[in-house]
């Protein structure tokens, strides 16, 4: 145990990165709209996630190499390689720009629970200061480009996060049976298909498997005992990750609050049901994903631009930091003025929609090379597996693009 604990960092920041705003107001939903019907779904999302980020992070080991390097170096046709490419720069570099003030707003949803609403006016601008404040952490632990620092600081807050809901969610007083039941007993109904399926999307993150595989260059070597760190590191990180976003979906079905659009409103909702601690923790809580979300986006969208470009980058490069940087500042002005870039935003969803299948279909193809990966292949029990989650993508891939095109 000691020996994994010296040795976990990368999994722990993807699950930072995957339980972010997004997914903690797809579960608060979920278990407000429909019990513990949905556990499932969640229960299988991580399943799908720890499949496809052991993939990655072995991809990493082996290679030395990050993702996008990896298929820069791979794709041969030229045409096949730039739509390829530029796809993946488009949905993570740009989609990531613009999903940064989601999570930022998210760290500040948790915060306004607590200390109200944090807004100035100047002039005939309103200007949301805790943006700045949030944006100004965010840029302190990335321009310090070490990585050691990087992950103590984004371990710690997935601590306080997941402590965060895991209480809120014992603080509820969940029905035992009803959760089995909903754990164990899938339904999939007309009425819960949409949750079910945002469910696995704000789980299934395509940005998270370029961080994997990036991040884990930093931490470990390319051993054979590196390799099963990183197994173990990927399995019980994305596992208790899983767990969290269940708490969170126990806590909104528990608390049996009908009306409830994010964790802010199931924060003051549960404050009158069981007491200010109920809140206190969600809120916190709530602040904490969204912070974590804040780093790893700019983080990922660097890593990818590095090796889609060919960059010769690291995290304290010129280049790496105008990336994250770009990120970053346009999460921090759309969510301090409160902009909303729909239009661009539906452009982000629509190339992440697309990529997602692409990327997943993609590293299945690469981690089948043995030029790449030698004896660390994919078994076949990998290959059914990651192959029923490639169908599930595309499924999932078409339903987000009908959905913004609708």
């Amino acid at each position: 145990m000691s020996k994994w604990f010296k040795n976990s960092g990368p999994g722990a920041l993807v699950a930072a990165a995957f339980i972010g705003p997004g997914t903690v107001t797809v579960c608060t939903i979920a278990g407000a709209q429909f019990g513990y019907s949905l556990l499932w779904a969640m229960a299988l999302s991580a399943l799908a996630t720890i499949v496809l980020q052991e993939m990655a992070a072995r991809l990493g080991i082996v290679s030395r190499q990050g993702l996008s390097d990896v298929i820069r170096r791979e794709i041969n046709h030229p045409v096949v390689k730039a739509f390829v490419l530029t796809l993946i720069l488009f949905a993570i570099v740009v989609g990531n720009a613009v999903y940064e003030a989601g999570n930022i707003s998210g760290s500040i949803i948790g915060l306004e629970a607590l200390l109200g609403s944090p807004e100035i006016k100047l002039g005939f601008v309103t200007l949301n200061y805790m943006s700045i404040l949030i944006g100004a952490v965010a840029f302190t632990l990335l321009y310090i480009g070490n990585y050691k620092v990087l992950e103590r600081a984004l371990v710690s807050l997935v601590i306080i996060m997941s402590l965060a809901f895991v209480v809120t969610s014992m603080l509820t007083k969940p029905d035992i049976g009803a959760m089995l039941s909903g754990l164990f007993v899938p339904r999939v109904t007309d009425a819960n298909l949409l949750t079910i399926v945002g469910l696995i999307g704000t789980t299934v993150v395509p940005y998270n498997l370029f961080l994997h595989a990036s991040l884990v260059k930093e931490k470990w070597g390319s051993s054979a005992q590196d390799l099963a760190f990183a197994k173990k590191d990927t399995i019980i990180s994305v596992a208790f990750g899983g767990l969290v976003s269940m708490a969170i979906l126990v806590s909104a079905a528990a608390a049996g609050i009908g009306s409830v659009s994010n964790a802010g409103d199931l924060a003051r909702g549960l404050e009158p049901l069981f007491g200010s601690f109920a809140k206190y923790f969600l809120s916190i809580g709530m602040f904490s994903a969204g912070t974590t979300s804040a780093i790893t986006a700019p983080l990922a969208a660097a890593y990818v631009a590095n090796g889609c470009l060919g960059w010769d980058g690291n995290l304290k490069s010129r280049k790496f930091r105008m990336v994250w940087g770009f990120v970053l500042l346009m999460g921090v002005v759309f969510s301090s003025l409160g902009l909303k870039p729909i239009e661009i935003i539906k452009f982000a969803q629509i190339a992440n929609g697309a990529a997602l299948p692409i990327i997943v279909g993609i590293i299945l193809w690469i981690m089948n090379k043995r030029s790449v990966l030698g004896e660390s292949r994919n078994s076949s029990l990998q290959n059914i597996l990651g192959g029923i989650i490639f169908v599930v993508t595309i499924v999932l891939g078409l339903k987000s693009i009908i959905q913004v095109i609708g």
